[in-house]
């Protein structure tokens, strides 16, 4: 097989590329980071020829001018984990939410639960054996390009060469266009952050040597990492790798030396974050991206003893139910991987699944631990998956507690200023069930 006559042969312009998707059409882009900015962008520039296109989305983290108000009846997203840009269009109805667990996706797209009419993927320039590289989008890219009916992929050579099962062969794509660009870039995220660092302190305090982690962005994940320097030999198995990792790979405190399975290799699914992080990962063959129904396997992630999975929350109740993607009945974000690795870590020798959250929202004017949950507000992960919960006034483990006993753990992790309403509210809630 000469895989250079089939590339040069299947290179063509964006517009021609783009020509080929129909009104109708279901797309499936690469993921975050990975999205194709310049195919995007041409698709929409053919938006009064097009209707009803939908774009079957996961963390959107670019302009997602497919979203704007603009293109409405154009373009519907169909989203499965929300982000500013789309957020809007989501949350007012020009758009669907699908709550799905990440690791569900793929088999989504399999089955046709997912439609995957076209894949629009980015990737690097063949090498020399006539492969490309799915970069920063492991996940899902593979399954989108098998099962399409369509596949096109942006080649960029701005994009890192990410090592594990990332690559794909010239003649499984139908059509590229040769277009560089940089990358989407997530700023890294500070984590000098009091409150932060308060969280960071209780979480730190339960992570042990040898520990194996998975985590994602933000001011509370920053600030566990800085408090991390003392320990020694810590392993990563996450959804998501970003820049807060590189200064522990670097100090030698991650280093994956006592990881059950995958030893020495830091396993992730996508990657987002700066141009630093990208030029990082490229050709290191300690990163090791694997597709989402690897990373994301419950029986994958326990296999890797003393699992300690990080989670963020936006509420939780005093039963230890927890609410992430919503604000009341209005989807925020999305369900993401939170329940695998939470499932995962419990099942682990050894594993923490741990809740991380502030104890309070809006400047301290709202208790994020909460009695009851409002009517209507979806469930995240249920009580019974839940043992640590987090706050800057302490960790809670609810592991084999009963409700009784959880809601007084929780209510001593709360702000000062809400314990006592909370107690009341608890006591009146169960005055209803015993009745």
């Amino acid at each position: 097989m000469d895989w250079k006559r089939i590339y040069k042969e299947r290179v063509v312009s964006a517009e021609e590329a783009v020509s080929r998707i129909k009104s109708h059409d279901a797309i499936v882009p690469s993921h975050a980071a990975g999205e194709p900015k310049y195919l995007i962008n041409k698709l929409t520039e053919r938006a009064a020829e097009l209707e009803g296109v939908e774009i079957w989305q996961g963390l959107n983290v670019g302009n997602a001018p497919y979203a704007q108000e603009e293109f409405v009846g154009r373009f519907i997203n169909m989203s499965f984990f929300l982000g500013k840009n789309n957020r809007k269009a989501i949350q007012s109805g020009r758009g669907e939410f699908i709550p799905i667990h990440f690791y569900a996706q793929p088999r989504a797209i399999r089955e046709g639960r997912i439609r995957c009419d076209v894949a629009l993927i980015q990737c690097t320039p063949p090498n020399g054996a006539g492969y490309v590289n799915m970069s920063l989008s492991c996940d899902q890219t593979r399954v989108a390009v098998e099962n399409a009916g369509l596949s096109i992929a942006q080649v960029n050579s701005r994009l890192p060469w990410v090592c594990g099962d990332t690559s794909l062969h010239v003649s499984e794509i139908d059509c590229f266009v040769e277009y560089d660009e940089d990358p989407y870039e997530i700023a890294p995220i500070d984590g000098d952050d009091p409150l932060a660092e308060r969280i960071g302190v209780h979480i730190a305090n339960l992570i042990e040597d040898g520990d194996c982690l998975q985590m994602g962005q933000g001011k509370i994940p920053n600030a566990i990492l800085k408090l991390l320097s003392g320990k020694k030999d810590l392993g990563i198995h996450t959804e998501v790798f970003s820049d807060n990792l590189i200064p522990l790979i670097e100090s030698g405190v991650v280093n994956g030396a006592r990881k059950s399975i995958n030893r020495h290799k830091i396993i992730a699914t996508f990657v987002q974050g700066s141009k630093q992080l990208y030029r990082y990962i490229d050709k290191n063959d300690m990163i090791c991206m694997k597709p989402v129904e690897y990373t994301n396997d419950v029986a994958v992630i326990a296999q890797n003893d003393h699992m300690v999975a990080i989670n963020s929350a936006l509420e939780v109740d005093l039963m230890g139910q927890v609410v992430a993607d919503s604000i009341g009945p209005k989807t925020f974000s999305g369900v993401g991987g939170q329940l695998d690795f939470l499932r995962g870590a419990e099942q682990s020798k050894g594993g923490k699944p741990i809740i991380a959250l502030p104890s309070t929202a809006k400047n301290g004017a709202v208790s994020r631990i909460v009695a009851c949950l409002a009517p209507g507000t979806p469930v995240t992960t249920t009580r019974q998956d839940v043992h640590f919960v987090v706050t800057e006034y302490g960790a809670a483990n609810l592991f084999g507690l009963p409700v009784r006993e959880r809601g007084k753990q929780l209510v001593n992790i709360a702000a000062p200023q809400f314990r006592e309403q909370l107690e009341r509210d608890f006591f009146e809630y169960y005055k209803k069930i015993d009745a």
